[in-house]
């Protein structure tokens, strides 16, 4: 029914790695939160938060010691006398989930090395395959054969070119991203300077693309098969933080909770939906297997400059949040935008990919909107109509595409600039 709850041995590893305090301490702003709260969770998920902090304190030994009880605490590892993984198993049975205490202990938190692009001086890092991060890499590859700066920020040129880019490596994103514990995804071809250019002939400059494209990595050929075309068929959060220290996070927290039921069982610990990321198709690289990650669109940035972080960025919008992060990029690189300007610049994204929430085993039933072209305020109705001709299918939007946050740090004068869209309510804030 839902993934394993992986945020306590998240944050439990990130505080051993390379913080200072104790899990006593940083919990503290959540537990005023939770202690105010109105939900039937907050309560019965402050008292399993004060267990563990309870966990921290009863155990002897140094501060990674004392955490890692905690987080062997939550998912019953050991002799802990927490009963926190009986109430989860407990709650999974009720409700038809499949986890059990197994599972649970053997959760472990993986620190991975990213996967990097250099575009224009600018080091891009991503999460791996496991997620829909790569394609963002695959669409800077694509575009560095273009003067995007020459050809003027969201003219028609400008647009059409991006969204192009964007088809091709989402038709490879969709055919074969997936677990790499689990599948061989070819990603170093992928974004390989062969490959790259065989693919950017595809793109042409006065026609539309109507055709789902991956290309074949295995065998470098621009196209598997001769192109396939396929008829026409809020619960994330956005999370980017610099300090005085130089330490850069970007991070996208999503559970999408049900509304009814959210009580978050006895331990208030509610579900989430990202198993629905995996689908059911025979031989598909994001088939579900056992303790397989399925490949989700929960997508941070970092953007480093000379080995620098210099950018961050997180977006909520399912499918749209790379290509919203990439809007944003384009922005700043090119244009020299800070995040307050590029945070509110007019944006486009298209539909032209498969539904990451769809597991149909059918993929064909599951892509969302062939030549698809979302259009937000502020982009000329000029240049919407030469769109049009040239064959996209625009949809003019008034609300916002994606929901952004970014930040910026400016090594030379020492300042920091933060913004989220205000038409979202994401805001900055300097602590």
């Amino acid at each position: 029914m839902a993934p394993v709850p992986s945020v306590v041995d998240l944050c439990v590893t990130t505080l051993q790695r390379y913080g200072t305090r104790s899990f006593d301490e940083i919990v503290v702003p959540t537990l005023e939160l939770l202690d105010k709260g109105t939900d039937a969770w907050h309560p019965k998920l402050a008292v399993t938060l004060r267990k563990l902090v309870e966990e921290e304190r009863s155990t002897s030994g140094n501060r990674k010691e004392k955490l890692q009880a905690v987080s062997d605490g939550f998912y019953g590892r050991g002799s802990t006398k927490c009963d926190i993984a009986d109430a989860l198993v407990s709650d999974y049975i009720e409700k038809g989930g499949f986890l059990r205490r197994p599972d649970l202990a053997a959760h472990r938190t993986t620190i991975e090395d990213p996967v990097t692009v250099n575009y224009r001086g600018y080091t891009i890092c991503k999460c791996g395959p496991w997620t829909q991060g790569p394609f963002l890499c695959q669409s800077l590859r694509l575009l560095e054969g273009f003067d995007l700066k020459g050809m003027g920020l969201n003219s028609s040129d400008y647009i059409h070119v991006v969204a192009e880019a964007i088809k091709l490596a989402m038709a490879d994103r969709d055919e074969y991203y997936g677990d790499p514990d689990f599948v061989e995804v070819p990603l170093e071809a992928l974004l390989s300077d062969a490959y790259t250019v065989m693919r950017r002939f595809l793109i042409e400059m006065e026609k539309a693309s109507q055709q789902a494209r991956p290309g074949d990595p295995f065998n470098m050929k621009p196209l598997k098969g001769s192109g396939v075309f396929r008829p026409g068929l809020g619960g994330t959060t956005t999370c980017v933080v610099a300090d005085r220290w130089g330490n850069v996070v970007a991070a996208t927290p999503s559970a999408n909770v049900p509304k009814e039921p959210r009580d978050g069982g006895s331990a208030g610990v509610t579900f989430s939906n990202r198993l629905r990321s995996l689908n059911t198709t025979p031989g598909h690289p994001n088939c579900i297997q056992p303790g397989k990650r399925p490949r989700i669109t929960l997508t941070p940035t970092l953007v480093l400059k000379e080995g620098k972080p210099v950018m961050a960025v997180s977006v909520a919008g399912q499918d749209l949040q790379d290509q919203v992060t990439l809007n944003l990029l384009l922005d700043a690189i090119h244009f020299d935008m800070r995040p307050d300007a590029a945070v509110t610049a007019p944006r486009f994204a298209t539909e032209h990919h498969q539904d990451s929430f769809d597991p149909n085993p059918d993929r064909e039933k599951t892509f969302k909107g062939v030549g698809s072209l979302l259009i937000g305020e502020g982009i000329e109705s000029s240049v919407t109509n030469d769109l049009l001709l040239r064959g996209h299918k625009v949809d003019s939007r008034k609300s916002p595409i994606g929901r952004p946050v970014m930040l910026h740090v400016d090594h030379e004068n020492g300042l920091m600039h933060a913004a989220g869209d205000p038409r979202n309510n994401h805001h900055a804030a300097g602590v």
